[in-house]
């Protein structure tokens, strides 16, 4: 809902549950107001006292020396001007100055969803969402800026994204163009930032703002396996369910700059945009320059905020047949065969898998031409004749004989030195005239600024799909970017190269998902080095992590848990000793920690024993029982329930609170150790409750409120699953 009050001057964009406010002052310039728990459409202006604070100057034509822009609470903040605060946007004028003063000029309001050219955005498949489009302008270049704000009611978020078109008669250069500002004029705040390395992402990381700038973000060309574009500002006192919580999701897939600023008068400002410091954008007269979209929402209490996030992932971002459906159980090759992907490898793999109930086999790595090591052969994507002498069509053919579908492992983005490619087209990949390129796994980039490049890869894995009957694609990309340098851009438009090449990828996949809407896409970038949600606009499921460890997945799904939905999450049950960490982990807690995800195998079957298989068929049947709820239900963190660190909990409840499965993994057991006490969240207090594997009835009241308190588990990393059903 969005509302214009012409007398105050205000517009109020509510939800559900949250306000966002701001405001048009005498002098065109766009306050920030309020965003948080709802509160009506008055004006709220009132909660602001300007007042002449030393040093902070005055736009000239103003006459109030109480107004200035380096203490005001804005919409989208510029350099040069007087803000000396985080800037939204950095531009560099055809004089040489670098000022971008930005005054209202004119606002929209209409149904219905934006979108942005190029670009990934959030959908609005139920027509609920409206815009609001304002219009800000220099006065003095005629640079112009479109603030959109998509506003879904009933699910709490408001998207924001930002166009910056040139309207003068000379060009201008972009340093920077954020995708929103955030400005927060009151309060104690932490931040909830995600973190890691290959293998170890989304580690969540909580602290105090200090007096500063807090800057994160990636200059890898992709979002990264060290920082996700993923925030959340929440107050000192917030927790699991209280406290003011707001959280801010990119919708991109390279590198980005989130930025947060505790100013002099402790004040915070929040912005996140597209590029590191190398991002250079040239804008000719009447040109104009998307910055991405971000997600921001509102809640009370980190659960909240999980919840709205989760929901509206996939329902408005997710896209394609497999958005709100249930995915096949997979099996991978990786792990069992590696590169060695000779029928008689992969065919008995393939008839194991098809008895104990798996339904989809992924052929990974190994299997295209001139691919027996990795420094060759990626580029050429067409079968490998000495492993598969018969050819790709006939292996395909014996594994659908299986029952199985089937899907295949490809790396479109890159390139190896040894391949007819290269050889054909050096000139496709990112290298610097004159230096030898920095090489990462033996491979190198192509440049996917070039529409010649973007329409090969789409010629050739679009011609694989043709071809064959292939079900799922596991699209990886193994490396960071360097080497940034295009052959088909001027030296002034160098600084472009790396925002084209995203552009570049979205081309690709939207072209491939539109054209192939039955293909399940899977997502990769040596694991989870691109999970964001640009990326989720088009395969709807990325692989989380190549540490496929139990024990280490706990975290790295707990922390991608934060924003992104339990079915986003590609998670297998792997070997053990795991081939990551020599830990020896039960299948049965493996598969506790992989069901919470797009669930699957990675590991030879041939190799366990006649338990363990029979484990595997109980797995799937267990799966298949309870898939709606793990890919529709509400998640909660149960983590500051329990009385001891050693232990990992959470909890799924479906959206009618009819079913309810509770997750523990002990991952330090010890002699006399304390019980494990929990309280569930999410469920009908007035309801009763039959838990199946204690054989008790209990009320939603009692578990929420007195909690439950769990059997003794003993042994090397012990796990339970309790399933609840309304009686």
């Amino acid at each position: 809902m969005i509302n214009y009050d012409s007398k105050s001057r205000t517009l109020t964009l509510e939800t559900v549950h949250s306000s966002y406010q701001m405001q048009i002052d005498p002098w065109g310039y766009l306050h920030h107001v309020y965003y948080g728990k709802r509160v009506g459409q008055e004006d709220l202006s009132y909660v602001h006292r300007y007042y002449d604070r030393g040093f902070s100057g005055n736009p000239y034509d103003c006459d109030n020396r109480a107004l200035s822009l380096d203490t005001l609470c804005q919409e989208y903040s510029s350099w040069g001007v007087g803000d000396y605060r985080v800037p939204s946007l950095g531009v560099r004028n055809a004089d040489g100055s670098r000022c971008g003063e930005l005054r209202y000029v004119s606002h929209e309001i209409r149904g219905g969803k934006y979108s942005l050219p190029g670009l990934p955005t959030a959908w609005d498949p139920e027509g609920e969402a409206e815009t609001l489009a304002v219009t800000l302008s220099d006065p003095v270049t005629s640079l112009t800026v479109t603030l959109y704000y998509g506003v879904f009611y009933e699910k709490d978020i408001i998207t924001r994204a930002a166009e910056i078109r040139n309207g003068g008669s000379a060009p201008v250069e972009l340093e920077k163009a954020g995708s929103f500002c955030l400005d927060l004029p009151f309060g104690s705040w932490d931040l909830l930032h995600f973190h890691g390395r290959h293998c170890m992402e989304r580690a969540p990381e909580r602290r105090p703002l200090i007096h500063g700038i807090e800057s994160l973000g990636s200059r890898r060309g992709m979002s990264s396996h060290q920082h996700n574009p993923f925030l959340i500002l929440c107050d000192r006192q917030a927790a699991e369910d209280r406290g003011d919580c707001y959280g801010m999701m990119l919708l991109y897939s390279g590198s980005f700059r989130a930025e947060v600023e505790l100013e002099q008068f402790g004040s915070v400002r929040a912005v996140m945009s597209p590029g590191d410091e190398s991002f250079r954008w040239l804008l000719e007269p009447g040109e104009s320059f998307a910055a991405p979209e971000s997600l921001l929402s509102w809640g009370e209490g980190l659960s909240a905020l999980t919840l709205q996030y989760h929901r509206f992932v996939r329902e408005n971002v997710c896209r394609g047949e497999y958005r709100l459906a249930r995915r096949p159980v997979l099996i991978n090759s990786w792990e069992a065969c590696y590169m060695d992907v000779r029928p008689e490898r992969v065919l008995p793999l393939a008839r194991e898998a098809a008895e104990l109930g798996v339904e989809l086999f992924v052929l990974d790595d190994g299997w295209f031409h001139g691919r027996t090591e990795d420094n060759a052969g990626l580029g050429d994507w067409f079968e490998n004749t000495q492993r598969l002498p018969q050819g790709l069509g006939s292996l395909i053919e014996q594994i659908r004989a299986t029952g199985l579908q089937f899907g295949l492992w490809v790396e479109p983005e890159m390139v190896s030195e040894n391949s007819d490619l290269y050889r054909a087209h050096p000139d496709w990949a990112l290298t610097v005239p004159g230096r030898k390129p920095m090489l990462g796994r033996h491979q190198l980039v192509l440049d996917l600024s070039r529409t010649e490049v973007q329409d090969y890869i789409i010629g050739t894995i679009g011609g694989l799909l043709e071809r064959y009957p292939i079900s799922y694609i596991k699209w990886d990309m193994n490396r960071c970017l360097s080497d940034l340098y295009s052959r088909s851009f001027p030296a002034e438009r160098q600084g472009e190269v790396a925002h084209r090449c995203v552009l570049g990828v979205y081309r690709v996949m939207e072209a491939l998902t539109t054209r192939f809407p039955k293909v399940l896409f899977e997502g990769c970038s040596g694991g989870g080095g691109r999970f964001d949600a640009g990326m989720l606009c088009y395969t709807p499921q990325i692989w989380c992590s190549d540490d496929t460890d139990a024990i280490e997945r706990l975290s790295i799904q707990r922390g991608t848990a934060y924003g992104y939905p339990l079915c986003t999450m590609g998670s297998h049950v792997s070997a053990a000793p795991n081939h990551q960490t020599g830990r020896t982990t039960p299948i049965h807690t493996r598969a506790v920690v992989a069901m919470s995800g797009a669930f699957g195998y990675e590991l030879d079957l041939g190799k366990l024993s006649r338990e363990e298989k029979e484990e595997i068929r109980e797995q799937i049947r267990r799966f298949h029982q309870d898939e709606a709820l793990l890919r529709e239900g509400s998640y909660y963190r149960l983590g500051e329930y329990t009385a001891r660190q050693d232990a990992e909990a959470w909890l799924l409840v479906s959206p009618d609170q009819s079913r309810a499965l509770l997750n523990v993994v002990v991952k330090a057991s010890h002699a006399n150790a304390p019980l494990i006490h929990l309280r569930f969240k999410g469920l009908d207090p007035d309801a009763r409750y039959a838990m199946e594997e204690d054989e008790g009835v209990f009320s939603g009241a009692a578990l929420m409120r007195a909690g439950y308190t769990l059997p003794q588990l003993l042994g090397d990393y012990p796990a339970v699953q309790l399933h609840l059903r309304r009686i």
